[in-house]
């Protein structure tokens, strides 16, 4: 155990004096006429040096007079006295079977060792879930004991194998998803602080398997994030945009992060190798301020502010350069911006705005994408299987069952639409995509053979964005896959814009039966 003295000597406390003094005399002069305050000459105390107002007092009555009456009082006992602090042990020595995990400094309190340095990380991670794990059990119906390695420090999620920290001990000093649950164990970390081996640091990973980091506890039946999001697209491991220095703020782990300013230092193994969009991207594990510890919110209706957004917006609008397509339009398709807006485009932004991008369903893309919901048996009542929502598909492929099967190219009606029955009923919800989904590949067809007649020196001009260029991007825009649910309206009203647009422009007309009267109702 190592203690500290600190020595204060007759400047030092004449220092304090002075400091004090200035402090009291400018807060009083302040409070009599603060319009004048740059028009007075300040004094140097005579024998601090410190500024002083040539107004400067200390009522008799005031704070100030009775603290600096006893430090002057003091003054002359102290000049060849010394103080003496002593401090307290930084922690108590853990449990030799704890593998040096060090918990919590007051498990009362809530205050981990941790966070006697880290103050910041410990006062946002006190408002998450992880905060409250041991009590979350606790107030369940049926805590069991297999349940608490994952609502305390244990060996699980960190490098640590075997039994350690709560599996081992039974300390509360252990409860809760603290740091170390994560980080792994502190001991050696807090003895030497500076050695650079001995860093403590999380892995963004789960593992080939989905064992490792946040997956192993967030995983198995009762809980299949991890095995859903690995059957995700944000779960692929897709090497060419990973590579790319464009590419990699959406497609790669560490590079979203570092685009969102996020300047978290992860495990050397992470660093070393190329990741997906994981669990650690989108959820903090330090902070609650946004529902699911979310790094930004899901319910603002801003490209700019909503998680989803910051990447499912990348090319929603024709490129201010070039004549590239719509790439990742998600988000400006819901908000109803997206597209090329023809001259001739009639329609008002709330004839065109989505329900599904309105206050109808405030988490936006998570409303329709990110759905818990779990199944039980009808005829027994027991526990069936849950989905979390982390497949991120709105209308996944089950089975006979209603399961999810991970695929992802089956036809609308082995697909459930279970997620749409918070505003729908589930046929209503399939009825309604089939219909938009019929109309715009109708208007996408006679679109197509429009432009097929369209002189080719309208297309990829380098001086201008021709009408033949903007309706090209429309096209696209509407076989993009989950466009006729994203908006349907918008690129209703898009395409036949552009389809009478072109018939204007070039001379070029229709020979196809279509309408191109409004077919698709309004929000």
């Amino acid at each position: 155990m190592r203690f500290r003295t600190f020595r204060l000597n007759s400047d030092a406390i004449g220092t304090i004096h002075g400091a004090l003094s200035a402090r009291f005399s400018n807060s009083d002069e302040a409070r009599g006429d603060s319009r004048q305050h740059g028009t007075r000459r300040l004094k140097t105390h005579p024998r601090l040096g410190i500024p002083i107002s040539e107004s400067a007092r200390i009522r008799p009555s005031s704070p100030g007079f009775l603290v600096l009456g006893a430090l002057l009082a003091l003054l002359p006992a102290c000049v060849d006295s010394e103080v003496v602090f002593q401090e307290r042990p930084f922690f108590e020595d853990p449990p030799e079977s704890a593998a040096g995990f060090l918990g919590y400094s007051d498990a009362e309190a809530g205050r981990t060792v941790c966070g006697s340095c880290h103050v910041g990380r410990e006062a946002s991670w006190t408002h998450t879930a992880h905060a409250g794990a041991w009590e979350t059990l606790a107030a369940t119906d049926n805590p069991r004991a297999f349940c608490e390695s994952c609502h305390t420090v244990s060996s699980r999620g960190n490098p640590v194998e075997g039994p350690a920290g709560w599996e081992a001990t039974g300390n509360p000093r252990y409860h809760d998803v603290q740091c170390e649950a994560c980080h792994g164990p502190g001991f050696d970390h807090v003895t030497v602080p500076d050695a650079p081996d001995n860093q403590p640091l999380a892995t963004l990973a789960l593992g080939e398997d989905v064992d490792q980091g946040c997956a192993a506890c967030h995983s198995g039946v009762h809980r299949p994030f991890a095995e859903e999001w690995a059957s995700s697209r944000h779960g692929d491991m897709n090497s060419f945009p990973q590579g790319r220095e464009g590419c990699v703020a959406c497609h790669e782990g560490k590079g979203a992060l570092r685009a969102w300013g996020v300047k978290s230092v992860f495990s050397p193994a992470d660093e070393e190798a190329s990741l997906g969009i994981t669990c650690g991207v989108c959820h903090d594990p330090h902070d609650g301020r946004n529902r699911g510890q979310l790094r930004f919110p899901v319910d603002v209706p801003s490209v700019d502010q909503n998680l989803c957004m910051m990447c499912h917006s990348q090319r929603g609008e024709p490129p201010p350069e070039g004549t590239r397509g719509p790439h990742a339009p998600e988000g400006p398709l819901l908000l109803g911006t997206a597209g090329w807006w023809p001259p001739n485009l009639e329609y008002s932004p709330g004839d065109i705005l989505g329900s599904h991008g309105t206050e109808a369903n405030p988490t936006l893309c998570a409303g329709c994408h990110v759905v818990d919901r779990q199944m039980d048996d009808p005829a027994t009542g027991e526990f069936s299987f849950r989905s979390t929502g982390h497949t991120f598909e709105a209308t996944p492929c089950v089975d006979a069952e209603g399961v999810p099967t991970g695929e992802r190219d089956c036809g609308l009606m082995e697909r459930s639409f279970a997620a749409c029955t918070q505003c729908h009923s589930a046929e209503g919800a399939r009825s309604a995509v089939i219909v938009a989904g019929d109309r715009i590949a109708s208007l996408v067809q006679t679109l197509g053979a429009m432009l097929s007649e369209v002189p080719e020196g309208e297309f990829d001009n380098p001086d201008r964005y021709t009408t033949a260029d903007g309706s090209r991007f429309n096209m696209q825009l509407a076989e993009f896959p989950g466009s006729e649910v994203h908006n349907p309206f918008l690129i209703e009203a898009l395409l036949v814009a552009s389809i009478r647009q072109i018939e204007a422009e070039y001379g070029i007309g229709t020979s196809a039966n279509v309408s191109l009267e409004r077919q698709l109702g309004g929000p």
